[in-house]
């Protein structure tokens, strides 16, 4: 009997503003059993999301064009949706009350990605 897809049953909010990178996690995701909500490159429209349709976990880019920007992360939270950053950034830039959130070094792999994803999901 084969062991069913890690992520299966679970619904992930991707905000990635590189197309190739948001298309890349989705991939990894889907082939993890995910169901993913996006990607979106704004934070706007992935909040809007989040608030209409509860998702399970969310890996956030902290840095979405114009530099480093925890307020969609901290937004999520406020909504309940566990997350892991993903950035090119040292994890030193991470402020205070975000430093117990798992983060990841750009460029992810696949098997880091869907590692913190359980763990932020408690799987």
């Amino acid at each position: 009997m084969s062991q069913p897809a890690p992520l299966s049953g679970l619904s992930v909010l991707v905000l990635e503003d590189d197309f190739y990178i948001a298309e890349d996690t989705r991939g990894v995701l889907e082939d993890a059993g995910a169901s993913v909500l996006g990607p979106f490159a704004a934070a706007e429209p992935a909040l809007l999301e989040a608030e209409r349709r509860q998702a399970d976990c969310a890996l956030v880019d902290i840095n979405l064009g114009l530099g480093p920007d925890f307020a969609p992360a901290e937004r999520l939270l406020q909504l309940g949706v566990p997350i892991v950053l993903v950035t090119g950034y040292d994890h030193r830039i991470i402020p205070e009350p975000l430093s117990g959130v798992p983060c990841l070094q750009k460029p992810a792999q696949a098997r880091k990605i869907v590692a913190a994803i359980q763990t932020a999901c408690n799987r």
